[in-house]
């Protein structure tokens, strides 16, 4: 029960930082969604950082780990709001801004884990 409870409050905290970041990144200047791009590449960072440190020397515990990369970073990406931001640049005809953001995020994303795993070493 005590790591649902890690899960819940770390996801709430994620849920509620990408509302602010989609909130003030994502408007109607750019086409493509800048605030869930963000907010995806960062958490790709962090969890990267996150396991990291978690994989050398026991450097979180379980109950951390479960709060910050389960929890936060589970509420603050969000794979769902991408495919749905996608849908939509698709179904608008902008076939440039869809094939722009859904590969950029997901090499972005990618490169942001393991850059994140190589900060663990020197963070640790």
């Amino acid at each position: 029960m005590k790591q649902l409870l890690f899960v819940f409050i770390g996801g709430g905290f994620g849920s509620v930082l990408r509302y602010i970041i989609a909130k003030y990144l994502n408007n109607q200047d750019h086409s493509i969604p800048v605030g869930t791009f963000t907010a995806n590449i960062l958490g790709s960072l962090l969890i990267g950082i996150i396991i990291g440190l978690a994989a050398r020397n026991n450097t979180l515990s379980q109950n951390q780990t479960l709060l910050l990369a389960t929890g936060f970073c589970g509420g603050f990406t969000t794979f769902s709001t991408f495919a749905y931001e996608n849908h939509v640049l698709f179904k608008s005809g902008d076939f440039t801004s869809f094939a722009l953001y859904t590969f950029a995020s997901f090499i972005v994303a990618f490169l942001a884990v393991f850059a994140g795993m190589y900060l663990s070493r020197m963070l640790s």
